[in-house]
């Protein structure tokens, strides 16, 4: 007798459905690039969600607008929940993880750098769709850069969005896919996308992993127990106790079931662009990239920095907390004692919704607070990770100053942020960049500071572990934020009038 087709159930969606609060930056953190997006995946584990909480958690660092999950149980099919605000304060209610049965399950959490900005429940991932055989869905890390005319077309052709973001052009584009399987149809609508992509992705049977060609954004392998999982940074595998294998490839698509792992190359090789800022800022520094802590690799930061930009002083003082490793090395190079001389409030959230205009205007003073029994009548070095617009580093400067100190001079532990980021990062116009309007004298002037020295380019190649520096002709990453020099031209921005950088 024919076999009985097996029954369609649709996902299960358990999304909070009421006015979310409005986000809004606190002072301190709107100066700073916004984490792109964090994803995690689990298979062959019981209550996978659970599993998947923990590491979305553990990246939570990546994106706190918003996160999701979507399990899938043989009895229960595909369930789905999405939520605003951090993991902590959703994700550990048992009442919403028993409702997210299954040995498989991905999860997202999201910083908007595409769609529309701020809480929109639509735009949360991971995103789910009904194939033809079977039902698949996608959590993605990155951005897409030619999602507009992706977008535009596939509207022509019938395709009904249902959010604002550019990830769920890849579900429309492996919808209208005539390959068989649902990894054959990602392959094939991947082929169609330009920019950055990390996607974990999950069918009822396979969790999917795929990084762009070029590998600008990460994604990790690691097993625990009978089970795989996906990460965007190993401090998530840390946290479920799982074992970190190794980084996936750029170009590569790993297919895991409880079987194994398959691995396949499906788009043409290319040089490897991982974005330089990871190592800077965005990944946690308990992570590994590229088989190097990268604690260590931002005290080495401050290492280089201290070696190119000495200066006599007193103390030397981290902006906390993404500018203490770079500190450290600055002391150690330097032999300038280091030292707590801002101390942050770890209750205050990344976010806040100042109620008042009086609370408003206390800014950066309600995240930080300055050691004035330390700093009073000190020369003082401040490190920190960048400068952005620079509103924070003004901030920050007259609380020294208030505090009584006798000089202040800023180590920034990246170079000048002059080019906006089109592969996953939130960051201001081009204009609103301090570093794009002024040249390292000016922003001197400009923040009031006794000196002002930013790494250079080959010092930061040098710090990852590149020996001789960066080669101009063929960079090992990508460094556009710092350069202006694009690995993947952003056709839609530029459609828009952006201006790519003059060949020189």
């Amino acid at each position: 007798m024919p076999s009985k087709p097996p029954v369609v159930k649709p996902c299960k969606i358990h999304a909070n459905l009421a006015d979310a609060p409005a986000f809004r930056a606190h002072p301190f953190d709107d100066d700073k690039l916004k984490e792109e997006c964090g994803v995690f995946g689990v298979v062959g584990v019981s209550d996978a969600a659970n599993f998947v909480a923990l590491g979305l958690h553990a990246l939570q660092h990546r994106g706190q607008e918003a996160g999701g999950i979507v399990s899938h149980d043989a009895s229960e099919g595909f369930n789905s929940a999405r939520r605003f605000g951090y993991v902590r304060d959703n994700f550990t209610r048992a009442s919403l993880m028993d409702t997210l049965p299954g040995p498989l399950a991905i999860g997202h959490v999201r910083y908007s750098t595409s769609g529309k900005k701020g809480a929109v429940i639509r735009d949360v991932q991971p995103f789910f769709g009904e194939f033809s055989k079977g039902g698949a869905a996608i959590a993605h890390n990155g951005n897409i850069t030619n999602a507009l005319s992706l977008r535009k077309e596939l509207i022509e052709r019938g395709s009904i969005f249902q959010s604002s973001s550019d990830s769920e052009c890849i579900i429309h584009l492996m919808a209208r896919s005539m390959q068989k399987g649902l990894p054959e149809r990602m392959e094939d609508a991947l082929r169609r996308v330009e920019g950055a992509f990390s996607i974990v992705a999950m069918t009822s049977t396979q969790l999917i992993g795929v990084r762009d060609p070029l590998g600008v954004r990460p994604l990790v392998l690691g097993k625990i127990g009978d089970g795989w999982a996906l990460s965007s940074e190993t401090c998530a595998l840390d946290i479920i106790g799982a074992e970190y294998l190794r980084e996936i490839e750029p170009g590569e698509m790993v297919v895991i079931t409880e079987k194994g792992v398959e691995s396949h190359f499906p788009f043409r090789r290319a040089p490897s662009k991982f974005c330089i800022f990871e190592h800077v800022y965005f990944s946690r520094p308990d992570s590994i990239i590229g088989g190097r802590s990268v604690y260590e690799t931002r005290r080495q930061i401050g290492v280089e920095l201290a070696r190119e930009a000495p200066v006599e002083a007193d103390l030397v003082c981290p902006v906390p907390d993404s500018g203490t490793p770079a500190a450290i090395g600055f002391s150690q190079e330097s032999g300038i004692p280091y030292a707590m001389g801002i101390i942050r409030n770890q209750y205050m959230g990344r976010t806040f919704i100042e109620p008042t205009e009086s609370i408003r205007n206390m800014g950066v003073r309600l995240k930080l607070n300055v050691n004035r029994a330390l700093i009073k009548g000190k020369r003082v070095i401040l490190v920190d990770d960048s400068v952005v617009r620079g509103t924070t580093s003004r901030k920050i400067k007259e609380m020294i100053l208030d505090a009584g100190a006798k000089e202040v001079h800023f180590r920034i532990a990246s170079p000048p942020t002059q080019w906006p980021c089109f592969y996953g990062v939130d960051t201001p116009e081009r204009e609103k960049l301090l570093a794009a309007t002024m040249t390292e004298a000016q922003m001197q002037e400009h923040l009031n500071v006794d000196s002002l020295k930013f790494i250079s380019l080959d010092g930061l190649y040098r710090a990852v572990g590149a020996a001789s520096g960066r080669n101009n002709d063929c960079p090992e990453y990508c460094d556009a934020c710092f350069s202006g020099e694009y690995p993947v031209i952003p056709a839609d921005m530029v459609e828009k009038g952006f201006e790519l950088k003059a060949a020189e």
